[in-house]
Formats: structure tokens, sequence, C-alpha cells
């Protein structure tokens, strides 16, 4: 009996002790994974540092850069957030932060902060996927080692509502070992950026294959777009990254507010049956994370997605639109719709049979050449695809301008072959087309009276026109039909 009551008490302390870890782990401040020693802040801006404590208690904080102190108490939630002015380019650095036990941050660098997101093109390791390879990777990976390169992985998650904190990951500096696994899109831009900036890169890769651009989108701001089904919370079905909101929820929320540079994006391909839908959708994610950013309009370069042969995925039923023409071009308008945005061409990249691309270094190259002349400012070389600019109707000729081709277009010498031209009927016919100072004219016996042209607007498709310094025309139409 004495026995028996003995281990009874030592069942009850046991459950009690269970009970009161997390008020004792809460003794101690508490901060998001991503706050953690080797991370990177954002250089000479007030970065925004948070976490959590007992609610009410003062937190102290001291950066060693400039040995400056910082106070904040945390709120009834035991949440607390603050900035702290980040000096130029250097390190490493640390944070002591305290509640009266102090957690100490250490190797901190300050330097360039990118936020990288998509899809599976986007999250598409160095390494490549099985039976799917990277060109040119295993030379780039063994090359990698740079502790001025630090990556940080959100671990994927799917969540019915927000979450304050994303599962646990560690800020890693490029390696082999840690390259070989991390999005070869974000590294080869990084590996660039850093060469040119000669500061620390850090890399954030929030990315989920598969996923439609609803799913990076809170409920609020989906209330726009009442065709999107956004599941309630008290739903009891299984949900999956194709559900809107569920990588909101469980990846986007968590990191907003990580003070960044700005952000590259790798997506559509989810989305490419409904591309009226996305030339209005994915401006109001952008403005959305922007907002809840609160950094302003930062720099947002997102990748177009790649010619492909979509037609050979079964589908229940097709319409004209499934052709993924259409969400380019839906990706192409939205360049002058996102102010601060820029748009990296594709057409050169794609594979028929292949929905990853190997050949990502092309994609990161773009995506560095754009940041360093719009957002760093530098000057001498291209960094952009010239863009549909006007159409002319003289006669029976159309003629095409474009904007972003200062030095003309060329074919590199081959006849271009990928023109349309229809008349008042909307019927497209094949088209002559020739290149003479820097527009395109195009013709057709068949149609005397033209009234709208379209380049390579094909599922899959090479690329055949080009600025003189090699960036692919996006495919276009002028129509609306």
């Amino acid at each position: 009996m004495i026995a028996l009551q003995k281990f009874n008490k030592q069942i009850i302390s046991v459950i009690a002790f269970i009970f009161l870890v997390p008020f004792i782990l809460l003794a101690k401040v508490q901060l998001p994974s991503f706050f953690s020693d080797g991370m990177v802040l954002q250089q000479q801006t007030e970065a925004s540092v948070w976490g959590w404590a007992k609610p009410g208690v003062s937190i102290s904080i001291n950066t060693s850069w400039n040995k400056k102190n910082y106070s904040i108490k945390a709120n009834e939630k035991g949440k607390w957030m603050l900035k702290v002015s980040t000096p130029g380019a250097g390190g490493p650095y640390t944070i002591t932060i305290s509640d009266g036990e102090p957690v100490i941050i250490k190797n901190i660098l300050i330097g360039e902060v990118w936020f990288c997101s998509g899809q599976s093109n986007m999250e598409m390791p160095m390494k490549g996927y099985r039976d799917q390879p990277i060109k040119g990777s295993n030379d780039a990976i063994v090359n990698s080692t740079n502790d001025q390169i630090r990556i940080y992985n959100i671990p994927r998650a799917v969540e019915r509502i927000k979450k304050d904190t994303s599962k646990s990951f560690a800020w890693k500096s490029a390696s082999p070992e840690t390259i070989s696994n991390f999005s070869a899109t974000a590294y080869f831009f990084g590996r660039l950026l850093q060469q040119q900036l000669k500061v620390p890169v850090a890399l954030i890769n929030d990315s989920y294959g598969g996923s439609p651009a609803e799913a990076f989108m809170s409920e609020e701001a989906l209330k726009a777009f009442p065709d999107i089904k956004v599941h309630s919370p008290s739903d009891t079905g299984r949900l999956t990254n194709s559900n809107a909101t569920t990588l909101y929820n469980g990846m986007i929320y968590p990191v907003v507010g990580y003070t960044i540079k700005g952000c590259l994006w790798y997506q559509g391909e989810a989305n490419k049956d409904r591309p009226d839908q996305y030339e209005k959708l994915f401006p109001a994610m952008v403005a959305e994370w922007r907002s809840e950013w609160g950094q302003g309009d930062f720099p947002f370069y997102f990748a177009q997605i790649a010619p492909f042969n979509y037609a050979q995925f079964p589908a229940a039923s097709r319409t004209e639109k499934m052709n993924s023409a259409y969400l380019r071009d839906a990706q192409r308008k939205c360049v002058s719709v996102i102010p601060r945005s820029g748009i990296v061409v594709l057409m050169d990249n794609g594979e028929e049979l292949n929905i990853h691309p190997a050949d990502k270094e092309t994609v990161g190259k773009r995506f560095a050449y754009l940041a360093l002349c719009d957002t760093y400012q530098w000057k001498g070389f291209a960094y952009q695809s010239p863009s549909l600019d006007s159409l002319i109707i003289n006669g029976n000729i159309a003629t095409i301008r474009f904007k972003n081709a200062p030095n003309g277009l060329t074919a590199f010498g081959k006849t271009l072959s990928q023109f349309e031209i229809a008349g008042a009927d909307k019927r497209f016919l094949p088209a002559q087309a020739i290149i003479r100072n820097g527009t395109i004219q195009v013709s057709s016996p068949l149609v005397t009276n033209p009234v709208a042209v379209r380049y390579a607007f094909k599922d899959f498709i090479v690329g055949e026109l080009f600025s003189t310094e090699g960036y692919p025309v996006s495919s276009f139409r002028t129509d609306d039909w």
C-alpha cells in the first residue's frame, strides 16, 4: 500500500512537471528559429527583432556592433517586437536578448537579405530531383564553400490557421553539404550577387512544390476572389498545399516582418488553367505581402514559367486557355501593374517533357542582373527582356514596337517563324515577320486587314526573338480574345 502511494505521488509529480514545462520555458525569452546563430540582418536599416516572454516582462536587447541598448515590454500575450539599427555590411556580431536570463545570438552577419519563394522550380535543390538534374550542379556544389553566403529554409508546413512560428531550421553557411539541398535558382542568384557586391548575402527559401498562388495568401486577401474556396478553421477534411491559405498560415505569416531587401518568386504552373484570374490574383498577393512586411514597395522580381507541354497531363476537360502561353501572358502584363517589379523571361529555357528545366543557372543569373541594375543601380549592361509596347496597323502590315530594346532585336540569323496575324474574324494564321529598325513588321497575304498579332503563343515552344544582348522576348498577344 505504501509502495502504491509512493508510485502514485511519483506519477502526479511527473504529470505536474509536464504541464509546467511551457511555463518554465517562458521564464527564458523565446525566439523564432530564424533569430539564431549564423543569421544575417539587412544592412543600413531598422531591422525587426521579435519573440515571446512572460506577459508584461521587460526585455532588454544589446547589439554588439554599436553597443546600443534597447528595451521593450512583452504585451498581454507575451509577444514583443522592436527594431534595431544596423550598420553597413560586416560582422560577425552578437545580439544579447534578456528578460533577466540572457540569450545570446552569435556569428551574425550584416548584409543583403533576399526572400525566395514559389513552387517546385524555386524549391528544386542544387542536387536536382530524382531523374531530373540541375545543369552544372556538381561543379557548382564542389566550389560553393563561402561563409559570406548564408541560407535558411522555411520547412514545409500546411496549416488551417495562422501560426506565429514556423518549424525549426538553422542558418547555414554555403558549403557542398548545405548547398546541395538548397534552392538552385536562389543559390545561383545569391552567388553572383555576393561576387559582385562583395558583402554577405542571405537567402531565405520559402517554397513548396505544386502550390497555387492562393495557398500563399491570407483569408482576408482572398475575400476579393469569391470563386476561390477558403476552408473554415473548423473543417475536419484533410488539407494540402493546394488549398488556399494553407502555406500562408504555416510558412509565410511566421516570417512576415523579417527585414529583407527584396523578393524572388518562381511560381505559376499550378495556376496555368486560370490565367485571367492570375492576372489579378498575383498582384493581390504581392500587395498583401508588402503591406504586411511594412517595408513599402520592396523589389519583387518573378520568373515567367518556361514553355512546357502541359497537354501530356490528364485533364477532365480542356479549354483553349489551358495553353500555358495565356498564363505567361498574364505574368507579362503583371509587370506594369505591380510597382517595383521585374520579370525574368524564360522562353529559351523550357523543356518539352520536363516541367523542371535543368538550366537553373540562367534563371539565377537573370534574377541577379535584374537586382544589380534595378535595386543596386549598377550601369553598363542589359538586365531585362524587350517588352511589347504598341501595335501600329498600316494597310496589311502590323508593326510591333518594343520597350527595353535600346540596341534593337535579333533572331541570331534565323528566319522568324513564330508570329501569327488575324483579321476581324479572330482567326490567326502564320505570318511573315522581319526585324526593321528595332521593330517587327508582320504580314500575311491571307490577312488584308489585320487587327491582332501573336508571338510564340504555344504551350511548348522555343523562343526565337531576342534583344541583341541575348534576352528572350516573352510570348505575347495584342488581342484580349
